[in-house]
């Protein structure tokens, strides 16, 4: 699971990426709200823990505006307002938690299990013309079977996934492939065309687009 920590003080962002990368989550952070919201532009987090006072740009003022696009994500204030109206503006702006500072790691950890028990995965993801059921591992196309490879399903399942999103070479590699270190992402090309032929689209049905020099985006 990928956590992403926006907090401007240094410490707790140390304190909280060693506790939570021991406890097996990856992490990503940003010290102020503005960089948070850049990196939400490109990258899905399975969880945001969010500070309320951060320069550039609020945690509540964030907040706000990834609920404009993102419902399901889970958001945890932590954060050293504690009166009863903050804690409901921070709910009203579409928090699903809020943990006031100093605060005690092991009950963070526990609420994060928690956010992350309630989380229920789609069956059923779709891409235009593009009907793919996670648990039965099957791929349609207007409704007609195509049989894709392991590594073909899982590439394409991470585009539908991330749709509107641009995913970099190196994020599929690492994502789809499990691979961390320096490798030829040529290998995705490849899969990619080999995935577009299966697929047999019309042109207009194109829906996962190359951005040359980057990656790729799946897009309706």
């Amino acid at each position: 699971m990928h956590i992403l920590i926006v907090e401007d003080e240094a410490g707790i962002i140390q304190f909280l990426q060693q506790g939570l990368e021991e406890e097996g989550y990856e992490i990503t952070s940003a010290t102020d709200g503005l960089k948070g919201f850049e990196l939400l532009q490109n990258t899905k987090f399975d969880l945001i823990l969010l500070d309320w006072m951060l320069p550039k740009m609020t945690g509540l003022a964030l907040c706000k505006a990834i609920r404009l696009k993102d419902s399901e994500t889970p958001i945890l204030f932590l954060t050293a307002k504690d009166t009863l109206q903050e804690t409901i503006e921070g709910l009203k702006a579409g928090a699903n938690d809020y943990i006031k500072k100093p605060f005690s790691f092991e009950e963070l950890l526990e609420r994060i299990k928690i956010h992350f028990r309630n989380l229920k995965e789609p069956e059923i993801v779709t891409l235009g013309a593009i009907t793919i059921d996670i648990l039965q591992h099957q791929v349609w196309v207007n409704a007609q079977e195509i049989n894709l490879t392991q590594r073909e399903f899982q590439l394409l399942l991470y585009l539908v996934k991330n749709k509107g999103k641009v995913c970099t070479r190196t994020q599929i590699i690492e994502d789809v492939w499990d691979i961390h270190f320096d490798y030829d992402t040529g290998v995705i090309d490849v899969f990619i065309n080999a995935i577009r032929k299966k697929l047999n689209l019309k042109i207009e049905e194109d829906y996962i687009k190359t951005i040359r020099g980057v990656g790729y985006i799946a897009n309706e």
